[in-house]
């Protein structure tokens, strides 16, 4: 099970870890019978288990992402979850219907949990457009620019979209708006497990002991170990 990322504020530095040390790693005073300068705080975790996200649009490293990490460079897959969590993605080999693998990828809810009429019909949506000619690999191949998972699961939200007599949404527009967020900060939580995992700690500056402030500074890059 993957650690929570605590933050707290200590000698004007904002301070990354696991659980909270005996002593300051930056100042070395012991926290025996002291007050922290704010409480402990869990740092979002911005990754959930896809399987139990139902109508979601997911984002998981690709399979030849050995490392499975969100580091900014690696190939990612895209799939589109039905109402019990089996993920819908197509492959070069066509669609699969997967039950298990997407424990630990980036969901976006694609349905709100009021929207009954098409919570009702999403399974069959999915299934209709999932078996379609042109996801089967014998009709039209897999292609890494303008025929892959993608192209999927944007295609499939774009005739949702239309069956509610709602705009399309366009790559670039979709990508911007609901997927780069998402993965830079996946990106960065990454980053930080990482940075505390080698050093036990992540320090950056903090001069007032403010969250945000603390999170601008990471963003800088001015940190010490």
């Amino acid at each position: 099970m993957e650690k929570n990322v605590i933050r707290f504020s200590h000698c004007g530095k904002a301070i990354f870890c696991f659980f909270v040390p005996e002593q300051c790693p930056g100042c070395g005073v012991s926290f025996s019978g002291r007050r922290l300068e704010e409480a402990p705080v869990r740092v979002p975790n911005p990754f959930s288990n896809g399987h139990k996200a139902p109508c979601a649009f997911l984002v998981a490293p690709a399979e030849e992402n050995t490392l499975r990490e969100f580091d900014g460079g690696s190939d990612l897959h895209t799939g589109i979850t039905d109402t019990n969590g089996v993920v819908y993605n197509y492959t070069r080999s066509g669609v699969r219907r997967d039950s298990q693998g997407w424990e630990r990828c980036i969901s976006v809810p694609l349905v709100q949990p009021d929207m009954f009429n098409l919570i009702n019909q999403w399974d069959q949506y999915l299934e209709k457009f999932s078996s379609a000619q042109m996801w089967d690999p014998l009709w039209q191949s897999f292609h890494e620019e303008t025929h892959n998972c993608y192209s999927f699961t944007l295609t499939f939200i774009n005739c949702v979209l239309a069956a509610q007599s709602k705009r399309a949404l366009g790559k670039d527009e979709f990508t911007r708006t609901f997927v780069l967020p998402r993965v830079k900060q996946a990106s960065k939580y990454s980053t930080l497990c990482q940075e505390i995992s080698q050093n036990h700690f992540y320090i950056v500056d903090s001069p007032k002991g403010d969250i945000q402030e603390g999170q601008n500074d990471e963003d800088r890059g001015d940190s010490k170990h």
